[in-house]
């Protein structure tokens, strides 16, 4: 199952005691607009050929600008057998609202 978290709860669970692994799927050029501190950074396209650096015993929160894209790389890692993975609803765009004002929005 993926789940489909708010900015909010995305921000309590990386404050929290088993913090998730936030992975930003987002282009080079978005990256340098705008960052969530702490996120790692692994276009959508790098993903295959990355996806064994991917630590299957963690929770994984993937974003990217609105939400769309990171579904999609997330409903593709769970096809590939990741189970504790989940959608920042609203991507950095939302987060930029709810969460830190300070990140830019595009």
């Amino acid at each position: 199952m993926i789940e489909d978290l708010t900015p909010a709860e995305v921000a309590a669970r990386l404050d929290g005691e088993d913090p998730p692994l936030l992975i930003d799927v987002r282009e080079n050029w978005e990256r340098e607009i705008a960052a969530i501190p702490g996120s790692v950074h692994i276009p959508m396209d790098e993903i295959p050929a990355r996806v064994g650096q991917l630590p299957d015993d963690r929770l994984l929160v993937l974003h990217c600008h609105s939400g769309a894209r990171s579904l999609q790389v997330a409903q593709w890692l769970q096809a590939q057998g990741f189970d504790r993975l989940a959608n920042l609803n609203g991507g950095i765009d939302e987060w930029s609202h709810d969460v830190d004002p300070s990140i830019p929005t595009y």
